[in-house]
């Protein structure tokens, strides 16, 4: 029943932040969503709804370098240095991010780090 709770207070959590985050075509918004196994980042433009880079777990072109990764903590590091990688390549230089409602705190973070390192700005 505890974990029902749980599962009912985080699409409030995510509301409440979607509130106020809201990307622009020069300064869009930096996304993620994660699940038990896997972790998904985005780079959305809102004034015209289209997802501008992505980046994920199952993503066929990280398959090799994630392979190599020895923690999910790693992992998701990865996959904020690439999503970064593609926003530098397509100009994008800032972000705001988004946590979805999540903490900042473990694989959110990480993302996030792993994203700064590739360069983006926040």
């Amino acid at each position: 029943m505890i974990q029902n709770k749980k599962l009912g207070r985080w699409p409030k959590r995510k509301a409440r932040t979607r509130k106020k985050v809201f990307g622009t075509p020069e300064r869009p918004r930096f996304t993620v969503y994660r699940s038990a196994k896997h972790i998904y980042a985005q780079i959305i433009d809102d004034t015209s709804g289209k997802t501008l880079v992505s980046a994920s777990t199952v993503s066929k072109e990280l398959r090799e370098e994630l392979k190599k990764a020895t923690s999910k903590m790693d992992v998701c590091k990865l996959i904020g240095v690439f999503a970064a990688r593609r926003a530098l390549e397509r100009n994008i230089k800032q972000v705001v991010y988004d946590r979805s409602g999540y903490l900042y705190h473990g694989r959110i973070k990480a993302v996030a780090e792993g994203a700064r390192e590739g360069g983006l700005k926040f």
